[in-house]
């Protein structure tokens, strides 16, 4: 009889997802030589090989690739009767895992922990910033329990919950302070800088400016919406930040900004979670915390 635990799985799971030994210990917060045993012995327990072993990285075999599909439907499945038992007993405690995009977190991530904090004493917040596709692919596979990302999401299993719009606003040198404010067309013809691939702030910037992603075009790009400003203050070029960043990006640098003229691009933020979690409930009520800290931090930037 096969006799296989829940650490195992957690292992290889965190295995399967990185790719990479050293990774994958460091997520589970345990040695690498550890690590490798523990597999070892998931494999032993099983009579099959899951893992091809190369010299700079692993790959899963067949049978590790299937079976590291139904790992993760185990494991979602386990968190979600944990979930179930926290839905029942009260405020929400214990771990909540929270993603955020990284156009969000700087600025409004300190003020939802204050509050959540606040509202949730026993609340043990995980949060976790990267990207919307990263986040939506954890979300389904039930590594976070919700996240803060630009909607829509337009993902089936996905409650999205809209919190507040925020505008873009035209960052440029200080020189251009009074010059007219750029409409679409100007812009197209001036020299933009944007995000890194992957970031959807990004990818709604190129839409305003009637730009498509695969254009080719001489873009200047930045890993962090910190890094644009102060390319823009270096005089390289002009970017589009939004609203709620203002206020912290434009701090340092010399730079001027500008509301663009009508209809002004807009994002809206919002939260969303599997429409199958137990803590839907409460999640909506993290919902309206983390909408009024967002509607409390914003103010009129020009």
């Amino acid at each position: 009889m096969i006799s296989l635990s829940m650490r195992h799985l957690r292992y290889f799971d965190a295995l399967a997802r990185h790719g990479h030994f050293g990774r994958a210990a460091e997520d589970c917060a345990i040695s690498q030589p550890a690590l490798s045993l523990q597999i070892k012995e998931l494999e032993d327990l099983l009579g099959a090989t899951l893992v091809e072993r190369g010299a700079r990285q692993i790959r899963l075999t067949p049978l590790g690739e299937d079976f590291a599909q139904r790992v993760r439907e185990i494991l979602r499945s386990v968190d979600e009767l944990a979930d179930l038992a926290r839905a029942s007993v009260g405020p929400l405690a214990g771990r909540l895992r929270i993603g955020v995009i990284p156009t969000v977190a700087p600025y409004l991530l300190p003020r939802v922990i204050k509050a959540l904090a606040a509202r949730y004493p026993d609340l043990d917040l995980r949060p976790r910033e990267t990207v919307t596709q990263v986040l939506i692919d954890d979300l389904l596979n039930g590594r976070l329990d919700t996240a803060i990302v630009a909607l829509p999401v337009s993902e089936p299993a996905l409650t999205e919950q809209p919190l507040f719009d925020e505008e873009f606003i035209l960052v440029r040198p200080p020189e251009d302070a009074g010059k007219p404010v750029p409409n679409p067309e100007t812009l197209r013809e001036m020299r933009l800088l944007l995000l890194e691939e992957g970031h959807c702030f990004r990818d709604q910037a190129l839409s305003f400016c009637m730009l498509s992603p695969s254009a080719p075009r001489d873009l200047m790009e930045g890993s962090s919406l910190s890094t644009l400003v102060q390319m823009v203050g270096a005089g390289i070029g002009v970017t589009l930040i939004p609203e709620m960043a203002v206020a912290v990006e434009t701090r340092s640098a010399q730079v001027s900004v500008a509301r663009l003229p009508q209809p002004r691009p807009l994002r809206t933020i919002g939260m969303v979670w599997r429409k199958t979690s137990p803590l839907a409930g409460q999640l909506a009520q993290v919902a309206e915390i983390v909408r009024q800290a967002g509607l409390a931090g914003r103010a009129a930037p020009v």
